[in-house]
């Protein structure tokens, strides 16, 4: 049901995406379109999958991810990095003493009961806590207290001076000295875990906030599970797919995350193992499509082994264009010089399914990966129509590796990330590698691709790594990341909240080719971001900058020339100085616009067509209108010929460099005064067709 609904909404949304696509004149093929639901899409991501399999680059991993417990799923370290997910919240903070079970050699402990103090801001992972870590070099202070001995980082005791004075009484030893020491456990729940609750060394601990020591629960904290797998420990995750704690810690069971805060910093007060409570504001990583908080939780699951083709990645980024520069070296390059494994499953019913098949007895193992309904038919004995769950599932087999016959083959349950599938898009598109072989590998990389500048952390990303992992090439040679469309109050534009003018209604009050050349004649296009009012009036103002000036020229032609029964001719020079003037502007803008366009700066090429609107209505029109005037002799009609020759000319070429950024007026109008078949059909304006004299340009402009 689920995925009939699913199926059912993307084609729902299909036809509206169709409505607003043609609206605002994009041109796309929705004839021969691709769907990333389409069986041949969905063959092609396989044989990407077993593909990687078969070089080495993708396995199967238990590790601390970002996890979603909202969707009930787990996320990709990029996904915490899309749509700015890190949002400003208020959490607890807090201190708690831990009692050791035996005295450092270097202390005189005088039969004083020794605490070490760790500090969190994430008290609900507590019950978890099975290690402590110190920096193997730093210095700890072991305070002489009332009530026995606290050990904290030297470095620390400015903070503390509350609790320990301003000078306290202590001895120095190093982290080391503390490695291997036991302690009791805060909580009951875990107390007969192997190896557990000693002091463990680590390098990453620091004295640059809390105490200096480190709480360690591995089944929430990536580095947390590195150290306690090296010092034999066991890793427990009380807290199930919904984010509640399970029935292995029963004084919270049930609970969500979040909300055992409270219960759990009550019952370290009155256990006495609280030192301080406090609130602290931070930057905290959030859901991209729930706005829920994340959590980190060791699951198992399938991964991409991205720093195996780090390097490539990080050379591949040379050969590509950024617009802006800035973008390869900076937010993209360093993005890539830190990438990480990516975890590439999710808990989910639509998508792509991972192609793998494992025994259900681990006494027989055998696992088994796919690239092609042609293999699955073959393993199976059955046709494949359908790659989406459930009835990929109901596709088993015997163990062929088990003699008893009993263990059966059956494929893992999660499907891919949608993000494999976006990275996929160049050649599943077209269902390669089982269709157009000839025709991708003469396409690739594609020449140009636009998206917002978050995607570096996205579908940019996506494509590299996968272009990478399967091709060993560069995805795109070009690339514009734009800004961030923000409402008044510099909030990101969001389907959610509503805050953004209805784009129809823009559409129908001043047309599309007003808001297009609004939002591409700004920095946005140079990624830098927009903040659009939501009544939309200053689209109105774009159509009266710049719409109706080239129309009202049109208007102009046509009405003399209708009225006079003259047809325009293009001309290459002019005897006239205001028509050898205007042609000649026309052509030093031809070449602007053609170089601004090769470098794919959209702002640039706008203004040097706005500039030229000035030229044409508020001068050359202006001084030109007696001469469309009738006449009867001779050398006058040869003139106004002339005219309506300039104009047509410079309309003509007006209309062709206008066409991408004024789709549709420049349609209208370039059809309209040519009788072709369309503005879209014909070539980019030829600047030697135009006469060169910038000498003249330059004199009559100043």
């Amino acid at each position: 049901k689920f995925n009939a609904h699913c199926r059912s909404s993307v084609l729902r949304f299909t036809k509206d995406w169709e409505y607003y696509v043609t609206r605002q004149a994009r041109w796309v093929d929705f004839e021969n379109d691709y769907k990333t639901l389409n069986t041949d899409f969905m063959e092609s991501v396989l044989w990407a999958f077993k593909t990687l399999w078969d070089k080495g680059l993708i396995y199967e991993g238990y590790r601390v991810v970002p996890y979603s417990w909202a969707v009930e799923s787990p996320l990709s370290n990029f996904e915490t990095r899309l749509d700015n997910s890190y949002r400003m919240r208020q959490d607890p903070a807090v201190t708690v003493r831990f009692r050791l079970n035996g005295s450092p050699d270097k202390i005189e402990s005088n039969d004083k009961s020794i605490y070490i103090l760790a500090w969190t801001t994430t008290p609900w992972t507590l019950p978890s806590n099975l290690a402590l870590a110190v920096h193997p070099d730093l210095d700890y202070a072991v305070i002489d207290g009332e009530d026995g001995l606290y050990i904290v980082a030297q470095a620390r005791l400015g903070a503390y001076a509350k609790e320990f004075g301003e000078e306290p009484n202590y001895q120095t030893i190093k982290g080391r000295d503390l490695e291997g020491l036991g302690y009791e456990p805060l909580f009951p729940y875990f107390k007969d875990t192997k190896n557990a609750f000693q002091i463990l060394l680590a390098d990453y601990v620091s004295a640059e906030d809390g105490t200096g020591i480190v709480h360690q629960a591995p089944g929430f904290g990536e580095e947390d599970l590195e150290n306690c797998r090296a010092a034999g420990i066991p890793v427990v995750v009380p807290i199930d797919s919904q984010g509640k704690f399970t029935s292995e810690v029963p004084d919270f069971a049930g609970q969500l995350w979040m909300d055992a805060n409270k219960p759990i910093i009550k019952a370290l007060k009155d256990q006495e193992s609280l030192v301080r409570h406090e609130t602290i504001d931070h930057n905290y990583p959030h859901c991209w499509r729930t706005d829920e908080p994340l959590i980190y939780k060791a699951i198992n699951s399938w991964y991409l082994k991205v720093t195996d083709i780090k390097d490539k990645m990080v050379a591949h980024n040379q050969n590509i264009n950024w617009i802006p520069g800035h973008v390869r070296d900076g937010q993209f390059g360093r993005w890539l010089e830190n990438a990480r494994d990516w975890n590439i499953a999710r808990n989910r019913f639509w998508g792509t399914p991972i192609p793998v098949w494992q025994s259900d007895d681990p006494s027989y193992p055998r696992t088994d990966v796919y690239g092609s309904i042609e293999e699955l038919e073959r393993d199976f004995g059955v046709k494949v129509e359908d790659l989406h769950r459930p009835e990929i599932d109901n596709l088993t087999r015997p163990n062929p590796d088990d003699p008893t016959g009993k263990s059966t083959m059956r494929r893992v349950e999660d499907v891919l990330d949608c993000w494999f599938e976006s990275g996929s898009m160049p050649f599943a598109q077209v269902h390669y590698p089982f269709e157009n072989k000839d025709w991708f590998e003469s396409h690739f990389p594609g020449d140009f691709i636009v998206e917002y500048i978050a995607q570096t952390r996205g579908w940019f990303y996506t494509l590299t790594v996968l272009s990478a992992g399967l091709f060993d090439k560069n995805p795109f040679e070009n690339c514009i990341c734009h800004g961030v469309v923000l409402d008044e109050d510099r909030q990101k534009l969001s389907k959610r909240l509503r805050n953004y003018p209805d784009p129809v209604e823009m559409f129908n009050t001043y047309g599309s080719d007003a808001l297009r050349w609004y939002l591409v004649s700004t920095p946005l296009m140079t990624g830098g971001d927009l903040a659009i009012p939501k009544d939309g009036k200053i689209i109105g103002q774009t159509r009266n900058q710049i719409i109706n000036p080239i129309w009202n020229a049109y208007s102009f032609f046509t009405l003399y020339a209708n009225a006079d029964g003259i047809k325009g001719e293009l001309m290459s020079t002019a005897e006239n100085t205001l028509d050898l003037y205007i042609l000649a502007k026309m052509r030093t803008v031809v070449e602007d616009t053609t170089r601004h366009m090769d470098a794919y700066d959209l702002p640039a090429t706008c203004q040097s067509i706005w500039s030229f609107l000035d030229a044409l209505t508020n001068w050359y029109i202006r001084r030109s209108r007696g001469r469309f005037w009738s006449a009867t002799e001779a050398t006058t009609r040869n003139d106004k010929q002339a005219a309506y020759n300039t104009l047509y000319t410079v309309l003509h070429n007006l209309c062709r460099i206008a066409a991408p950024f004024l789709p549709f007026v420049s349609e209208h109008i370039f059809t309209a005064i040519t009788g072709e078949e369309s503005v879209h059909l014909t070539d980019w304006p030829d600047a030697d067709l135009l006469p060169e004299n910038k000498s003249l340009v330059e004199e009559m402009d100043r």
